[in-house]
């Protein structure tokens, strides 16, 4: 028997037959692989390794047992689990082990709504199934990693934990969605379930997490709060049967939908963990989410705040374009458009005066690299307004958009188009196909060529979804994997790396096999499968637009358009002073509760004419304290473009009353 130990798990290896040499060591140091590598025999012997990553490595003397032999591993919390493990499975036939295993196999399979194409030249279809499922843990239910494999772990030390061998709640959802889209409905029930037990008290879920529910890091991503929301309305709305009656799921959904209100829009981190601010995706994710959480608030019997919750969504809507869309750049005149969305925009201080002046981090870049204006950082993420329903396929500004992206990001193999997550970007190889190691260059990612084919089944470019998918297919090779980046540059055979095929990044990413799934879903049904239908509804269908505007301590508007209601959004109950005519005569309310952590008090400005202005302060009954500072917003006149300048904090929401 040949043991491994970590601080967390034991591996057992026995073997059918006796070894005749036994090698683990440390990764790197004096393991079999070196060994073998320096020597081209085992000249190493040992039983036994601790407290580290390790490698094993055995010698079978092939004659004595006339070239068969079995293997056994078995993992467990000490040597004596483990050990039990490996020595009881070898004790039974291996050709029925293995029977019974495809057997369970192949009995999930056949539960799945049958979206294989046998003509397809690669079909991932079942392929991607078993990634999804096979990535769940057998322990903790429903609990999903983003990924088996460490990126560039050939790289990495014994001090990185955590890899992709973690949960990523953004994730999570869409390995949900592709359960959903393959008829695995009880599967993406686990999930869901999973979800509950792990939010966190405050109604967001970590960033990552251990499957246990230990969080893993702490950055606040508010697509990651708002996506649990939406999973549990596509399982409303597909798997009507099988999920209980909204009041028992309001709890999870009212907690996140309160974190949204409360910290939104601004995010801490965008969805590819790296920036703050206003982020098309994750804007898209938060209103379409508090929509369908109004849904769910009705449903469990809470009409008002169902409707303040679809007011939040309007307010936020209406302000996806001041926040995030650039006019009259000169990266707009070069493509001839009049404007696109922005990758982020950083969060406003007082002293910007908007989009175009404002900067943003690049991470992953040398120091002098590290900084770039908002409006030269374009991303695809901006499909997200047409894939969660705000925008529709043709809108002007979406397209224009589309065309900025292709100019900058678009990447043609010979297996199809690829897009990068966003130019600038340094995660990735360096340019001599050395590994990331903090610095590097972005690759393109094939789980953005996925999420432009659900673009253009929307826009109704069914061929062009086909061909996209297929090219998806061709990013696998042999393996039927698809990796988080392939190379984009000159074939380095020496560092394995050629044109169009992985990269030393995760592979499989799992999130990516799950939009293949939902992708082949949409397209046997030619609609978007996991669209929201809200948004479309209400911004596409009816034309709804906002009756307040919404000022916050992390969202201080200046200005504010004639004939609407200014509303005021805080975190704790206060009485509002207020005077429309500088404090000559003055007034008083309360705020409101809206049971999600946020108080609300609407002042009557729907009267007043361009040029008067609104000042307010506040008093805190609970600690009896005035704010010590009055706050100004100027009616503009109706339907002028706003220029607002906003003091914005993205820390904690409580910090902001001090």
């Amino acid at each position: 028997m040949l043991f491994a130990q970590r601080a967390d798990v034991c591996l057992a290896v026995a073997c059918s037959v006796p070894w005749r040499k036994m090698s683990v060591g440390f990764v790197g140091a004096s393991d079999g692989w070196q060994d073998l590598s320096q020597h081209y025999e085992m000249e190493w012997e040992y039983t036994r390794a601790e407290n580290g990553n390790v490698a094993l490595t055995g010698e079978i003397d092939l004659a004595a047992c006339n070239g068969e032999f079995v293997l056994a591993i078995g993992f467990g919390s000490n040597s004596f689990e483990a050990g039990q493990v490996a020595v009881s499975t070898l004790s039974e036939k291996y050709e029925l082990v293995r029977e019974r295993y495809v057997a369970h196999w192949k009995s999930w399979h056949s539960t799945l709504i049958p979206l294989d194409s046998p003509q397809r030249d690669r079909d991932l279809y079942r392929a991607s199934m078993t990634v999804l499922r096979g990535h769940e843990s057998k322990d903790l239910l429903g609990g999903t990693i983003a990924s088996l494999s460490v990126p560039w772990g050939f790289n990495k030390g014994d001090d990185d934990l955590g890899g992709y061998h973690l949960v990523w709640p953004r994730d999570l959802v869409q390995v949900a969605g592709g359960f959903l889209a393959a008829g695995a409905v009880i599967d993406a029930l686990r999930v869901l379930r999973y979800l509950e037990a792990t939010q966190e008290a405050e109604g967001n879920w970590a960033q990552n997490l251990w499957l246990n529910g230990e969080a893993y890091w702490n950055g606040v991503q508010m697509d990651e709060t708002a996506l649990p929301i939406l999973l549990l309305d596509l399982v409303r709305r597909k798997a009507p049967d099988t999920i209980e009656a909204m009041d028992r799921w309001w709890p999870m959904v009212g907690k996140a939908a309160g974190y949204i209100v409360r910290n939104g829009p601004v995010t801490q981190q965008d969805r590819w963990e790296e920036d703050a601010g206003y982020s098309p995706f994750t804007l898209a994710t938060e209103i379409a989410a508090l929509l369908a959480a109004a849904d769910v608030a009705d449903l469990a019997g809470n009409a008002d705040t169902a409707k303040f919750l679809r007011e939040t969504a309007d307010s936020w809507n209406d302000n996806v374009e001041r926040w995030c869309y650039a006019e009259d750049s000169d990266l707009a005149r070069k493509f001839g458009v009049d404007g696109y969305y922005v990758r982020i925009a950083p969060p406003e201080t007082g002293s910007a005066t908007g989009i175009l002046q404002g900067l943003v981090p690049i991470k992953n870049r040398v120091a002098e690299q590290s900084i770039e204006s908002a409006v030269h950082v374009i991303s695809p993420d901006a499909l997200a307004l047409v894939r969660f329903g705000l925008r529709a396929p043709d809108d002007p500004r979406i397209l224009n958009t589309v065309k900025v992206i292709d100019g900058l990001l678009r990447v043609d193999f010979p297996q199809g188009p690829c897009w990068y997550r966003y130019n600038g970007d340094g995660y990735g190889e360096h340019e001599d196909g050395s590994p990331f190691d903090g610095t590097g260059v972005g690759r393109p990612w094939p789980l953005l060529t996925g999420e432009r084919a659900h673009y253009e089944i929307a826009a109704g470019n069914r061929q062009s979804a086909e061909s996209l998918m297929a090219a998806l297919e061709h990013f696998t090779e042999s393996s039927r994997l698809i990796p988080e980046q392939v190379w984009d540059s000159s074939d380095l055979p020496h560092r394995e790396l050629f044109r169009g095929k992985a990269t030393g990044a995760a592979c499989p990413l799992v999130w990516a096999h799950a939009e293949y799934v939902k992708l082949r879903r949409s397209l046997l049904e030619g609609e978007i499968f996991d669209q929201p239908p809200q948004p479309v509804e209400r911004y596409q269908v009816q034309k709804k637009t906002a009756a307040h505007v919404d000022w916050r301590f992390n969202n201080r508007l200046s200005s504010m358009p004639q004939g609407m209601v200014l509303r005021l959004t805080l975190l704790m109950h206060a009485s509002v002073h207020w005077s429309f005519d500088n404090w000559v005569t003055s007034h008083d309310t309360n705020t409101r509760d809206t049971d999600l952590g946020a108080y609300i008090a609407d002042l009557p400005t729907w009267e007043l004419f361009a040029g008067d202005r609104i000042c307010f302060t506040f008093h805190w009954p609970e600690a009896d304290r005035w704010e010590g500072k009055d706050f100004e917003v100027i009616v503009e006149p109706d339907g002028l473009q706003r220029k607002d300048v906003f003091a914005i904090d993205i820390m904690s929401a409580h910090s902001m009353l001090r």
